[in-house]
């Protein structure tokens, strides 16, 4: 259950609303290369749209601009991308604050959108001010705070968690569904469940791996980290034990024994959760193991299957582009975020939400 406040427990009629979106797309000369994450935001803002809010005044990072501003990186393609996926005017502003946003915000038509500019141009965002929080707060006169940027939710940043303390926040659908079930996952899931982790990092999987020890079947270990060398003792780890080097002998991905042995794990499982590739996906013929682990748990309707990890989930994410059949029950948007939560660790953008 999920035991924050959410959306459907405030109405928002003829409210101005702040809403905390992740905007942070794939770019390449300018233009959005791929429209999942703004489409991701759009249960949550049609729902304020048909609740009838005032305004709806999005905020959001994109990359890493490190506190300085950096053209190549705002989000003025991302409104334009939006402006063609909803019906109502989406207006976008080159600042987050200040008499300028407050007079444009004032000028767009009721019922409108508006998206501020990349949050990370100012220092505020990362280093959580609250002064900074309090400066959009005022500018945008928003009535409410709405945060449905499930990616961000781990970091402790002020239009995460410093903005909470000035207006009364709530969580958006999508926070709500990723939560949902990944908090599903380790509480209550469909037996017998299976755990594939890749990757690079054996730090940041070793939670994961510790945690899901008494809950999961099987765990699959590939990517880096088994082509390192990778051992466990445990009965329930299966490490990869061939893979496919490039030629100057670098393994670069799972082989075909230790890929047949996952599908076949993938068969009997009722829960699969993948997070981290197990091959170098970008380069290949080294997505050959991704690819087949992908297909197999995507044919599967009747298996939760939960995809987490940035890298995992915009693979996956690619591949359903070529091959739409493909279905899961979550194709997580938070990398870090999802890992933490289920490794049992606190979000910090989660918990200031109010609670039920």
């Amino acid at each position: 259950m999920f035991e924050k406040q959410t959306i459907r427990d405030i109405k928002f009629k003829g409210k101005t609303v702040l809403v905390r979106v992740d905007y942070n797309v794939p770019m390449k000369d300018g233009k959005v290369t791929s429209d999942l994450r703004i489409r991701a935001s759009l249960p949550t803002i049609e729902s304020l749209i048909n609740g009838g809010a005032k305004k709806i005044i999005l905020i959001s990072h994109l990359g890493r601009p490190e506190g300085m501003k950096n053209p190549e990186l705002s989000l003025r393609p991302v409104a334009e991308v939006l402006g063609g996926l909803v019906n109502v005017p989406v207006k976008f502003i080159s600042d987050v604050s200040g008499p300028d946003v407050e007079d444009e915000i004032k000028k767009a038509p009721n019922g409108s959108i508006v998206l501020l500019e990349n949050l990370r141009f100012w220092p505020g965002e990362e280093k959580n001010s609250a002064d900074f929080a309090r400066e959009i707060v005022e500018s945008t006169h928003a009535d409410f705070f709405v945060q449905d940027g499930f990616a961000v939710i781990h970091r402790a940043h002020a239009s995460t968690e410093a903005i909470t303390h000035e207006l009364p926040s709530v969580a958006g659908l999508l926070v709500e569904k990723e939560v949902s079930v990944l908090t599903s996952a380790i509480s209550n899931p469909k037996q017998p469940v299976l755990v594939i982790i890749g990757g690079a990092k054996v730090d940041d999987k070793e939670p994961l791996i510790s945690k899901f020890l008494g809950i999961a079947e099987n765990i699959f270990v590939g990517g880096k980290i088994a082509a390192d060398g990778y051992k466990s003792e445990s009965p329930k780890i299966s490490v990869a034990a061939d893979f496919v080097e490039d030629e100057e002998g670098n393994k670069c991905d799972i082989g075909p024994e230790s890929v047949s042995t996952i599908l076949e794990m993938v068969g009997s499982a009722e829960t699969v959760i993948w997070n981290g590739t197990v091959g170098l996906v970008e380069k290949e013929p080294f997505d050959k193991g991704s690819v087949a682990i992908a297909e197999a748990i995507g044919k599967r309707s009747d298996v939760t299957s939960i995809i987490c990890g940035g890298d995992t989930s915009g693979f996956v994410e690619g591949l359903q582009a070529l091959k739409p059949e493909l279905k899961y029950s979550l194709v997580s948007t938070g990398g870090g975020a999802s890992l933490e939560l289920l490794s049992g660790l606190e979000l910090p953008g989660l918990s200031v939400l109010l609670d039920k």
